[in-house]
């Protein structure tokens, strides 16, 4: 059976078709669809073109691949977007990335830290009932709407012929104020908080929500987490996943629900649940030592575009340092603390050296991680194979060197490029 896949990221929206978890087909098409912010902490997108990308790139593969049988969908979770009655969007795409949630209100708290404290929930800015929220207490909320939902929930819509959304429960936490045990928003928190849930959107009763073209079953769209896991593990659920991209994550699967210190327990497609850990910065981290070497160069007159190949050969010519200092990577905070920062400790005259920031940079990425790995142990028996994703892990070695010595067992890198579309296309197949 062949199955179309479909991924919504933020930066690039991708495509895949499946058989039998292989990927016969794979397309990326860049998403370029942020607006001009209005305030600098917004992150808007436009959801009309990126539907129009997708379906574009949904019409290609099945000009090439007619015998499709299904299609499932994945994107960026956490952000909402707005439907009037008609399944249209009235509103921008307010991202996961948006940050309004920080803001301070009036008696000088931010909107994340009331909500948690009033709901005990944790929540994040970027979440889509935080977003909702401060809409609703600001006026930004268009008359119009009468629904919201993710953007990959949005494209599901249409591609399956609907007008309103029906979200899959991975989808729906996401939001924030989710009883994943239950499988239900809390409607007595979000009273709490002051939040109106008239504008929640329906679960899906069924995975198979619609039909593209009349004929082809279309997927309730799943997290983008989610579906990382399945394409990466190609449905191998005993496993734990670290994935390096913009971000980072640890992930690991279980049947039964726990609460772990510092992971999320995250609905899982199908039925179980997913214990995930989740830094801001991850790959971007890296991003930040190779922008200041960059600014370095610059500095000394050097016309420097990028460090990159300069950091790769540095680790190349050179052998692994001792002494290396510490780097804690929190320098957009955590999604529980965003007032936290970063640090590099263990400083001294013989250390301070790009070779050892380098070093100490790749070892903070993975042992942020690592710590999450041990909050899982302590009550869990871990999986014995580790898996890692993402192009800030697959495009270095060192790093994936890094993650083997700092877990202690070998690093298995998967051999999808696209896990996200993969994930989505096995989750639509049933796998």
């Amino acid at each position: 059976m062949r199955v179309l896949g479909l991924d919504i990221g933020t930066t690039t929206i991708s495509a895949v078709v499946v058989e039998n978890t292989q990927v016969l087909r794979a397309m990326t098409r860049p998403n370029d669809s942020f607006l001009k912010d209005r305030k600098h902490w917004e992150k808007l997108q436009d959801p009309g073109q990126i539907r129009d990308t997708a379906l574009t790139m949904v019409e290609e593969l099945f000009r090439q691949y007619p015998d499709v049988e299904r299609i499932g969908v994945t994107g960026q979770m956490h952000g909402i977007v707005y439907l009037n009655d008609r399944g249209e969007p009235v509103s921008p795409l307010y991202t996961w990335q948006d940050r309004r949630g920080e803001e301070l209100t009036l008696d000088g708290e931010t909107l994340v830290s009331r909500i948690t404290r009033l709901t005990g929930y944790p929540v994040a800015t970027g979440y889509g009932l935080v977003t909702h929220c401060y809409n609703r207490q600001h006026g930004l909320i268009p008359r119009e709407a009468v629904v919201f939902c993710t953007i990959h929930d949005y494209v599901a819509m249409v591609l399956g012929g609907r007008r309103t959304p029906a979200v899959d429960t991975s989808d729906a936490a996401s939001f924030g104020l989710f009883d994943v045990e239950r499988g239900a928003f809390d409607l007595a928190a979000m009273e709490k908080a002051g939040i109106d849930a008239g504008m929640l959107p329906a679960l899906a009763k069924d995975s198979k929500i619609g039909f593209y073209g009349g004929k082809v079953p279309v997927y309730a769209a799943i997290g983008d987490n989610q579906a990382s896991f399945l394409g990466t593990t190609a449905g191998q659920l005993e496993c734990m996943l670290v994935n390096v991209g913009t971000g980072s994550q640890f992930s690991v699967y279980t049947k039964r629900y726990h609460i772990c210190p510092g992971l999320e327990t995250r609905p899982f497609p199908g039925g179980g649940y997913l214990l995930v850990g989740a830094s801001l910065c991850g790959g971007r981290a890296y991003a930040l030592l190779e922008r200041f070497f960059r600014m370095t160069g610059q500095m000394l007159g050097a016309n420097v575009d990028s460090a990159y190949e300069a950091m790769a050969a540095l680790l190349k010519s050179s052998e692994k340092p001792g002494d290396i200092p510490q780097v804690l990577p929190l320098f957009q905070g955590t999604r529980q603390e965003s007032c936290c920062r970063g640090s590099i400790t263990g400083l001294s005259v013989d250390n301070f050296t790009p070779l050892h920031f380098l070093w100490g940079m790749m070892e903070g990425i993975a042992g942020e991680l690592h710590q999450m790995y041990c909050a899982y142990q302590a009550i869990c028996d871990a999986p014995v194979t580790l898996m890692g994703s993402g192009n800030g892990l697959r495009k270095n070695p060192y790093l994936q060197s890094c993650f083997s010595e700092v877990f202690g067992r070998e690093l298995i890198l998967s051999q999808c490029n696209e896990e996200a579309a993969t994930g989505a296309a096995l989750f639509a197949a049933g796998l």
